[in-house]
């Protein structure tokens, strides 16, 4: 898979997650051990699919002069974890998760747009 595709699937992701996060209320526990099971089988193949995005991104950018830096991929990679977990727990305030979110996106529009001229 490339990084366009890893991009083009987590955006997917994204979108699912935001309207998770919308549309759903904070749990009523959080340390209940079925929501956390819950939560862990469906987040696992998330977290597969940021670190494989990760590691492309991290490559793409190393060595070449593009518009995102690595530390930019660094900070994305976490911010997605955040977005992920945020949208089952609903622990953060509705801004905070839509600027993770916003700032999420401003960095895959900049790879995508490095990527075309590559």
């Amino acid at each position: 898979m490339c990084l366009e595709d890893h991009i083009n699937t987590l955006e997917e992701i994204l979108s699912d997650l935001k309207e998770h996060y919308l549309a759903n209320e904070k749990p009523e526990n959080k340390r209940d051990p079925e929501f956390f099971q819950y939560v862990k089988e469906q987040t696992n193949p998330v977290f597969k699919e940021i670190e494989q995005w990760y590691q492309k991104a991290k490559a793409f950018v190393q060595n070449r002069s593009v518009s995102v830096h690595p530390q930019q991929i660094e900070s994305t990679a976490e911010n997605l974890r955040l977005l992920l977990l945020h949208s089952y727990y609903i622990d953060a305030r509705k801004k905070r998760y839509m600027e993770l979110f916003q700032s999420v996106t401003y960095v895959f529009d900049m790879l995508k747009r490095d990527l075309s001229t590559y």
